[in-house]
């Protein structure tokens, strides 16, 4: 029986190992973190727009450090503020996220829901996100406010573009939108943007809270010069690179792992200039389910996106 106390050692360094990297997923899952991309989408000799794209904040009333954090971001003077979604956690964070945008809620503004901004999060298992996909989604568990949150959005002049377009002029310079509401709720309504990008417009942007192939096909294949989304977390509990990125495993949808988080281009292997192709930049988002803030190897994050001239 001699090999017992080997057992019990290699028992407790297995346990010792696994609540470090639980601490360390926790702290990691405070790390907020400013992203910086450049995105060649304006005309020669247009002036650099600033967007800030904030996604999945999943915010409670408890969460001080990702408040103040949040409301810091005024201080960057975005041009465009873009929100894919994901805002509450909490039955009592409307006001919360309100107060953290602050000043943000001042600059124009365009957003879409997310599924954990109509429906309440509950417990569930990590490694469940390694798994297939089901298809199947919790609707029965209570509802959050979201008709105050749009409504609050809509009070600062954001536009809606669930399931719809939009236009803004910013700087000069001629915006053109358009969006759907939750893909991973089955919630989007395709045919109701379908067609092609505004062609008066100066630059063209879809967004969607989660970035499913199939409306990245439509939106890419109807001119859109960028999508913007969310939802994946980055894949959240990522293996570690030297880059400190991570290499995101999964990303909750049909998208691959590999375009979980960043710039990118869609399809993934067009390039600008190519018919039906775009920019695509997904965020790994600012929160996590409440009941399991962990992250490794994917900091939280917003983005500032620089939009500057292309060749």
């Amino acid at each position: 029986m001699a090999f017992l106390p080997l057992l019990r050692r290699a028992a407790t360094l297995g346990a010792v190992a696994g609540a470090s990297l639980a601490s360390y997923a926790a702290w990691e899952a405070r790390q907020y973190t400013l992203r910086h991309v450049t995105v060649p989408l304006l005309a020669p000799g247009v002036a650099p727009m600033k967007v800030l794209h904030l996604s999945d904040i999943h915010m409670t009333p408890d969460q001080r450090a990702k408040q103040e954090w949040l409301r810091a971001l005024a201080s960057l003077e975005p041009d465009l503020v873009v929100n894919t979604g994901d805002n509450l956690a909490h039955m009592g964070s409307v006001p919360v996220v309100a107060d953290s945008l602050g000043g943000l809620l001042d600059v124009p503004g365009v957003y879409v829901l997310g599924s954990n901004d109509y429906y309440s999060p509950g417990l569930r298992n990590p490694f469940a996100y390694l798994l297939p996909d089901t298809g199947k989604r919790k609707t029965n568990v209570p509802q959050l406010p979201w008709p105050e949150l749009k409504q609050r959005f809509d009070d600062a002049g954001w536009q809606d573009l669930t399931n719809g377009f939009g236009s803004l002029e910013v700087g000069g310079t001629r915006i053109a939108f358009a969006g759907v509401d939750d893909p991973h709720l089955q919630y989007d309504d395709l045919a109701r943007v379908a067609g092609p990008a505004d062609p008066q417009a100066d630059v063209r942007l879809a967004v969607t809270h989660a970035p499913y192939l199939r409306v990245l096909d439509q939106f890419a294949a109807d001119g859109y010069d960028a999508i913007i989304a969310g939802h994946t977390h980055g894949g959240q509990v990522c293996l570690p690179t030297l880059d400190g990125r991570g290499r995101s495993l999964t990303t909750n949808c049909d998208l691959e792992p590999a375009r979980a988080k960043g710039l990118h281009r869609h399809p993934a292997d067009s390039v600008p200039g190519d018919d039906g192709s775009t920019w695509l930049h997904v965020s790994a988002g600012l929160g996590t389910n409440p009941y399991v803030r962990l992250r490794v190897a994917c900091r939280p994050e917003a983005t500032l996106m620089t939009l500057v001239p292309h060749d």
